[in-house]
This record gives structure tokens, C-alpha cells and sequence, in this order.
């Protein structure tokens, strides 16, 4: 006869249960979400919208560009005056041949120099009479210079020398200086006019006793 197996659960002898492993999942990258954009001209695109600041100008670059314009107004400026000059009359602006100068008692005898470089004269006076010579050498035009110490004119181009009348004495000079035309204004000064010259040439009448050509003193 046969020996069944009693199955039946004993206690002390039920055994524990095995825990269950998960299978393996297969490895899967995870992308990231995608960060909707905010639409352009929203409030929310204007937040996030980067502005970037404008870099500063370079003062090296501002230096060359203001020297490079004001080098060119410049010759814009220069070209327009040229142009202008083209124009215009080429006239020389020279001192007036009338003025005056001084009082008779301004001056003692002797040569007065102050007004021969405005006026290219001087003024002498003897015991006399009161005179002005036109300070122009009769050779060539030069302008002879006062030497105090020798009493006289002298020409510096070619020698010629004048006594303190501006009577030639030396050097090629053929006649003594031009005189200029002198009077007495309402004021009492002397008037000078360089425009009438008194002249002596050699071998002719002398004009330096005319009226106008001396005053009394």
C-alpha cells in the first residue's frame, strides 16, 4: 500500500517567501522640457529680452576725426578767402599824406625822427624856419638814416649823405630831398601834406623858398 506524503502545512517548518526582483529597465535619457519662448512684443518677451549697451567711443578715434575736419575746414576756409581775393581790388593801404603834427613849439632846433615810420618825414627846425623833409633818398628811393652823432643823412644802399637841411653832400645823390607842403591849421598845429613835394634840382631854381614849403618860427 501506498505511503501518501502529508503536505500538510506544519507549523515551524513554513518557509519565508523570496523576494522579487523588478526586471531591469532599460536605460532611457530623459531629454529636458523645452521652455516655451514668450512671443515677441509681449510684456513677458519684453522682461526677458537682453538689451546690450553700445561701447563707448574710442577717444583716440574722436581726436583724429576732429583733427581730420578741421584740417579740411580749414582749407575749404582758405580756398574761399583765394577766391574772394580773386575778386577783389589789389589796393595798398597806405597812411594818409595829410596829417598833422604838433605845435611849432613843439619842436626845438634840430631833427625831429618820431614820424618817419608812420609818415616816412622829418621834422627840422633852424633858428628861422620850420620844414619837412620827405625822407626819400634822391638816388634810388632808399630811406637814409639820421646819424646824430655826424650830424647828417645818411643813405644806406649807396653812400650818398645829406647835411640836417637834407642838402646833398656825397655819395651819388644828384639834389638835396624833397620838402613837403606845411601849415598852420585853425588849431594852431602844423599840417603836413606829402602829396605837394618842394624839390631843388641841380643847376634850376630852387622851389625851397616857395610859400608852403617852410614855415617862420
Amino acid at each position: 500500500m501506498d505511503t501518501v506524503q502529508d503536505t500538510t502545512h506544519q507549523p515551524g517548518t513554513e518557509e519565508k517567501p523570496k523576494p522579487v526582483t523588478p526586471p531591469p529597465s532599460s536605460p532611457t535619457t530623459e531629454k529636458p522640457a523645452k521652455v516655451a519662448k514668450p512671443a515677441v512684443g509681449t510684456s513677458a518677451g519684453a522682461k526677458t529680452k537682453t538689451v546690450e549697451s553700445e561701447k563707448p567711443a574710442d577717444p583716440v578715434n574722436k581726436l583724429r576725426r576732429g583733427i581730420i575736419w578741421s584740417l579740411v575746414g580749414g582749407f575749404l576756409a582758405t580756398d574761399f578767402l583765394m577766391f574772394l581775393r580773386f575778386f577783389l581790388p589789389r589796393t595798398l593801404f597806405e597812411p594818409s599824406t595829410v596829417f598833422k603834427v604838433g605845435f611849432p613849439s613843439d619842436f626845438g632846433i634840430g631833427v625831429e625822427t618820431k614820424f618817419q615810420q608812420q609818415y616816412r618825414v622829418w621834422v627840422v627846425r633852424n633858428a628861422e624856419r620850420l620844414f619837412v623833409i620827405y625822407a626819400r633818398c634822391t638816388h634810388l628811393g632808399c630811406t637814409p638814416d639820421w646819424k646824430p652823432a655826424e650830424n647828417k643823412f645818411k643813405c644806406p644802399c649807396h653812400g650818398s649823405g645829406y647835411t640836417n637841411e637834407g642838402i646833398n653832400f656825397e655819395g651819388p645823390a644828384p639834389r638835396p630831398m624833397d620838402r613837403a607842403h606845411v601849415e598852420i591849421d585853425p588849431e594852431g598845429q602844423v599840417l603836413v601834406d606829402t602829396s605837394k613835394l618842394y624839390k631843388s634840382p641841380k643847376g634850376e631854381k630852387s622851389e625851397f623858398n616857395e610859400p608852403g614849403s617852410f614855415l617862420h618860427v
